[in-house]
């Protein structure tokens, strides 16, 4: 492997974002291009699979141009065609692939199937400054999706050690703003009221922390939110407030659960609700472990962090034999892969 190793393109459509990039290794991410349906589907509270679909398809020659164009490139410079083949919408997800394999096959370079998940895990990579420790590291991966606590052993090895048994933080996040009157997604705005409001104000219970299981419930909490909501005894502010510091509390206190089970040298937040401020605040906090997360820009759904992994797994012998693509994928399954030193080296210290 070399640091001559040609440019690679990911695509990245999983759900209600349609997103190119190019990124090289040894020289980092060189352009993406994205398009948010976010406005398509705030009409329908939440994103409506076959729309997703049809705007997919729509916009992806033209992002696919432009990343191109961005990063100075013409199409017999990629070296490599990667693409979300899951989890994901079935029909989302179907649209990428299928982009991005007729690229490559148009091409004759390799076509990378890369899990979703494993993108998000990665995309801390996407920063070249990060300072990576040796393994184990643990992952909170949190999003309107997902709610994981990921034991990672090696490039490429993961295992789930801990999950929502409902609903995903994100969903409880953007279900309560809708609650409030914001837009779907409003996970943001809702974050952005709490500010200004007293986390103290109303006592949330803290589900499942009693038991000392490392899963998640979240089900509960948007329940005990909405009815607090109709009896109108707090401001939205103190509603918002309170209802943000105890989804952080039971974020964090598993955390803390995890690190006694795992002990890991590094401790990664990934996902959509990486952004929310107080959460990165209180895992900076976290004694006894270094805590890194990507940059704002890379916690939602990106083909940024699709393009990263997809480039580490073609160098480093770990392209997974994907038929299909899939709605469910166990991260369990995937296969472990080499990364030299040059490109992304563990700190012993």
């Amino acid at each position: 492997m070399s640091c001559q190793v040609k440019p690679i393109v990911a695509i990245e459509t999983s759900c209600d974002e349609t997103a190119v990039a190019v990124y090289q290794l040894g020289e980092g991410l060189l352009s993406q291009a994205l398009f948010s349906q976010v406005e398509l589907h705030a009409l329908y509270g939440g994103v409506v699979p076959e729309l997703a679909a049809r705007d997919h398809v729509a916009r992806l020659p033209e992002l696919f141009q432009k990343a191109l164009s961005d990063a100075n490139l013409q199409v017999g410079d990629i070296g490599g065609v990667a693409y979300t083949a899951g989890p994901g919408l079935v029909g989302a997800v179907m649209t990428g692939a299928s982009f991005g394999r007729s690229i490559a096959q148009t091409l004759g370079v390799p076509e990378v199937p890369v899990h979703h998940l494993e993108g998000h895990i990665l995309s801390v990579l996407l920063d070249g400054a990060i300072e990576l420790r040796p393994f184990p590291w643990l992952t909170l991966l949190v999003s309107g999706g997902h709610t994981l606590l990921i034991r990672v052993d090696g490039w490429g090895r993961y295992s789930v050690i801990g999950e929502s048994i409902d609903d995903a933080v994100g969903e409880a996040f953007d279900k309560a703003a809708m609650v409030l009157g914001f837009d779907y997604p409003g996970g943001r705005a809702l974050a952005e009221l709490a500010a200004s409001g007293d986390d103290g104000a109303v006592r949330f219970a803290r589900p499942m922390l009693a038991k000392g299981s490392l899963d998640f419930s979240f089900s509960g909490l948007k329940t005990a939110f909405a009815t607090q909501h109709k009896k109108m005894r707090h401001s939205n502010e103190d509603l918002a407030a309170s209802y943000q510091a105890a989804i952080v509390d039971v974020l964090v206190k598993k955390v803390l659960l995890a690190c006694d089970a795992v002990s890991p040298n590094l401790l990664v937040l990934a996902g959509g609700v990486a952004a929310n401020q107080r959460l990165r605040d209180e895992l900076a906090a976290v004694r006894g472990v270094k805590v890194v997360a990507p940059a704002m820009a890379y916690c939602t759904d990106n083909a940024a962090m699709i393009a990263v992994a997809g480039a580490l797994r073609q160098a480093g012998g770990g392209v997974e034999s994907v038929s299909g693509v899939r709605a469910r994928w166990d991260l369990s399954e995937l296969s472990g892969f080499a990364v030299e030193s040059q490109f992304f080296a563990l700190d012993e210290a």
